[in-house]
């Protein structure tokens, strides 16, 4: 495995620890300045509204597993598959489980850090 691909894999655990932790800021800290998200299928998110969203979500103390599928890394620029499942609450505080496939491109930026320029956890849907 690649020294990117390994770091592409640590990326993925990282991010998982921070959503955990409900660590707004250090999620935020994994996307792009003008990255896109599609957390609900079909109504992508970018800037101030894709920050209100996810630290909306984060209130509700979600748990996540995540497990790289596969990874394809060309320059400074990646596409991970991303088998993933959530525990969490609904809207009324009873269990909730979410679960899919993301397809994610990511851009290594000039820290070493990689960062979601897209993030679709259900892009497989």
């Amino acid at each position: 495995m690649s020294q990117l691909h390994e770091s592409l894999e640590k990326h993925t655990s990282l991010y998982v620890e921070a959503f955990n932790a409900g660590d707004f800021e250090a999620m935020d800290a994994f996307y792009t300045e003008e990255a896109v998200a599609v957390w609900e299928p079909g109504e992508p998110l970018t800037g101030q509204a894709r920050r209100d969203y996810q630290r909306e979500f984060l209130t509700r103390r979600p748990r996540m597993t995540a497990v790289p599928r596969q990874s394809f890394v060309t320059g400074d620029t990646a596409l991970m598959i991303v088998d993933w499942v959530i525990e969490t609450a609904d809207e009324q505080g009873g269990p909730e489980r979410l679960q899919g496939t993301g397809v994610d491109v990511l851009r290594l930026g000039d820290d070493g850090i990689w960062r979601y320029a897209i993030d679709d956890p259900y892009g497989q849907d």
